[in-house]
């Protein structure tokens, strides 16, 4: 992601931009991060805030857990997550935070 993408947003715009939303199916993995990524920029650069639908996701390895993490709400908001992707996600937080 560019800089001037992510120093361009903050709180207040993003409750106030318009959304589009990118849905992610069936396998999110390293080698999809490129494109997600490329996805999530190009919404910005085009002043919508990207919103992430994983409701189909059913299988991510490690990398794609980070860029959730990383990203979600800083470049970009996360709907319709599946229990699973949460849990791994806050199992994730605490392990870091120990």
């Amino acid at each position: 992601m560019s800089h001037r993408g992510k120093n361009m947003r903050n709180l207040f715009t993003k409750s106030v931009s318009p959304t589009v939303t990118i849905h992610v199916s069936s396998t999110l993995s390293q080698g999809h991060l490129r494109y997600l990524d490329q996805l999530v920029a190009s919404a910005i650069d085009c002043a919508l805030w990207p919103l992430l639908d994983l409701a189909h996701l059913a299988e991510l390895d490690r990398n794609a857990l980070g860029y959730l993490m990383g990203g979600e709400g800083r470049d970009f908001g996360i709907v319709a997550c599946p229990n699973f992707i949460r849990e791994w996600m806050q199992h994730e937080k605490d392990r870091c935070a120990a």
